[in-house]
């Protein structure tokens, strides 16, 4: 029985003009007034991605290898929906949980209890489902004497429970999950890799991306493999994992 695709990239590109995107700072500002003028030059252009194209399947999880400005990320955030590909198109057939940046959405001044509420109407929940599982979520994220402490106070392994917790109480039907499992300490990311595996067998179609290799042998069934924006290799996730390997190994690559 043929399975129904969950996410198809269509020759996606996506481009950066370096240097461009600045924040704004006093100290800039002032730089910017004493730097000698030059003459306006052409801002370099780099490729994050070029022409991928890929066809995810219901239930499949899939990794993501690849060094460091391979396009891993960026591409997640692509499926997303939180950026748009400079060409190509993406297409998505359920719903998304995506667990990429844990904690983007919560605001620091206000305390756990009100980010518990706040980050899950980001992330689309209803607020009788918040309330219905409340103290799921509390119970998870081990922060019951927290609850009214302002965000901005907690510890970054404190901001990953919370945002973990209040990503996963419902079971989406996609998962996109980008180096999340390695925040928090020891035991919360033991309790973390047992609720993905959870929604693994439950029949997520999950995306995942992680620089350990381990990882990504014990949770996913396929791996892509990227470089500079492209595909090198893509199958089964123990053969491409170690031709991966062997690359890094052999070229002296950090990981």
């Amino acid at each position: 029985m043929k399975k129904e695709t969950m996410v198809k990239i269509n020759d996606v590109s996506m481009r950066f003009n370096l240097g461009i995107e600045k924040e704004f700072s006093l100290k800039q500002w002032f730089v910017d007034i004493f730097k000698p003028r030059k003459s306006k030059k052409v801002k370099p252009e780099f490729w994050a991605l070029k022409n991928l194209n890929l066809d995810i399947k219901k239930g499949e999880v899939v990794g993501f290898v690849g060094s460091n400005g391979a396009g891993k990320s960026t591409l997640l955030k692509i499926v997303a929906g939180v950026m748009k590909p400079t060409v190509g198109s993406v297409d998505v057939y359920g719903n998304i949980c995506p667990m990429i940046e844990l904690g983007a959405g919560f605001d620091p001044q206000l305390t756990a209890r009100e980010n518990i509420y706040l980050n899950g109407a980001v992330l689309g929940y209803s607020k009788e489902l918040i309330e219905d599982k409340f103290n799921e979520i509390v119970e998870f994220s081990e922060l019951k004497d927290f609850l009214e402490v302002p965000v901005q106070n907690f510890s970054s392994g404190m901001v990953a429970r919370l945002a973990f917790s209040i990503a996963t109480i419902v079971n989406p039907e996609i998962l996109i999950v980008d180096e999340i499992l390695s925040v928090g300490d020891i035991g919360f990311q033991a309790k973390s890799l047992n609720k993905m595996r959870s929604m693994i067998s439950g029949g997520t179609t999950v995306l995942y991306v992680s620089h350990s290799l381990t990882s990504i042998e014990e949770l996913c069934q396929k791996a892509i493999w990227l470089d500079k924006g492209e595909v090198v290799d893509y199958g089964e996730v123990k053969t491409v994992c170690s031709k991966y390997a062997k690359y890094v190994k052999d070229n002296h690559i950090k990981i």
